[in-house]
């Protein structure tokens, strides 16, 4: 039988526990069966654990929503898929990902490409494609453009770091360590702002000749969003796509955007990928960009399945950098 992890009920690390499971005995027609060997752990799977995004589950359930490995079954309806071929997935429910072999449906998996090792997959598809509808679609950032990206030093934030610097935009990112600023400078971040010694707003400024910035890219949440509002110009745009540091309460939205006229998002990957089409145009986009070496997947640390609840302590800490995996 093969092994899982599961919740059993909403907190800490703790509760995260390591079983075996069972498979269906017959595989759906639409799906393939895939033995994984790579696990993406993201920050969004610790929002799952705690509640802090509320799921209709019940307990316990599978945490995980990216993946990386082969194929070992095709159902009968599997046209464009065979049984050897190394596929992944990320961010198509349902939830999932922290087990051995899983069961999926074949129109959202995307296949691999030789130039991308399993791990590597598992690392970057999430983070990557997330990056490339910030960047893209969302909000089509321009050469020699200045923007704000915080936590430049995190999993997503190097990806977005050597995204810019593949568009020669300049990308002002902050971090919170030396060893960060040095870090996210070396994958073509053109500013950095260490925000535990230097005041954020003052420095944007500054870069920015007063102006600010008409983007600002916040997956932090609440410890960041007052100085993400400070920094942006008139009209500007608040892409909030994450809340690591918690929940953003209380917006009064005529004080707090009418000032200045500015626009709010909360976009998510899930609705930048809703069909075939989208998620093979996200995927190609970060594929290519791996291919012509602008973009290279940054592996930070690797732990066994049954080590889940150390590696969410670690991601928690705020002190990796780059991505972390699960292998099985």
């Amino acid at each position: 039988m093969p092994n899982r992890i599961v919740v059993t009920e909403l907190g800490g690390p703790e509760v995260l526990k390591y079983e075996k499971y069972e498979l269906p005995k017959n595989l759906p027609d639409s799906q393939v069966r895939i033995k994984q060997t790579s696990i993406g752990l993201n920050y969004i799977d610790t929002y799952h654990r705690t509640g802090i995004y509320p799921l209709p589950l019940e307990f316990p359930f599978c945490l995980g929503l990216e993946a990386a490995g082969e194929i070992i079954e095709v159902g009968n309806q599997v046209k464009d898929l065979k049984i050897g071929d190394r596929v992944a997935y990320s961010f198509s429910p349902p939830l999932g990902a922290y087990c051995e072999i899983r069961d999926f449906e074949s129109d959202k998996l995307v296949k691999l490409p030789d130039f991308i090792s399993n791990d590597e997959a598992a690392s970057i598809l999430l983070q990557g494609m997330t990056v490339e509808y910030l960047f893209e679609r969302l909000y089509k950032i321009k050469k020699n453009e200045k923007f704000l990206f915080h936590a430049a030093a995190g999993g997503v934030g190097l990806i977005a770091c050597q995204w810019a610097q593949s568009k020669n935009s300049k990308m002002i990112g902050t971090v919170s360590s030396e060893e960060k600023s040095n870090l996210a400078k070396k994958n073509g971040c053109e500013f950095v702002i260490n925000y535990k010694k230097e005041n954020v707003y003052e420095k944007v400024l500054n870069i920015t000749k007063n102006d600010g910035v008409n983007v600002v890219y916040d997956g932090v949440g609440k410890d960041t969003f007052e100085i993400s509002l400070k920094c942006l110009n008139f009209r500007g745009l608040m892409v909030s796509f994450g809340q690591s540091s918690g929940m953003i309460e209380n917006v009064n939205l005529h004080s707090t955007f009418n000032p200045k006229s500015l626009y709010y998002t909360r976009p998510t990957l899930m609705h930048y990928i809703r069909n075939r089409k989208e998620l093979e145009l996200s995927s190609n986009n970060l594929f290519k960009k791996i291919k012509n070496k602008e973009i290279k997947p940054n592996i930070f640390k690797k732990f066994k399945l049954s080590e889940a609840s150390d590696a969410h302590k670690l991601i928690q800490s705020r002190e990796s950098i780059g991505s972390i995996i699960l292998q099985p």
